[in-house]
């Protein structure tokens, strides 16, 4: 394995989730809000799934995003 090209793809990777996630969470709360489904104020559980096919792997990443 060539650890420098292993570590630029992981770290392409996760910028990809890290802006992807962001931009889904905060469209998905503007939608909440605008629903009526959110007030603005609440704190919201999450949780994100890491798995790798053929690597056994699957790792829950639990938290809370704060609104107000």
């Amino acid at each position: 394995m060539d650890e420098e090209i292993f570590n630029m793809e992981l770290r392409k990777f996760l910028k990809k989730v890290g802006v992807t996630s962001q931009r889904e969470i905060e469209t998905a709360v503007r939608d909440g809000i605008e629903a009526g489904k959110l007030k603005g104020s609440e704190t919201l559980k999450v949780k994100a799934v890491l798995t790798i096919e053929g690597l056994d792997l699957s790792h829950d990443i639990d938290g809370e995003i704060k609104l107000g």
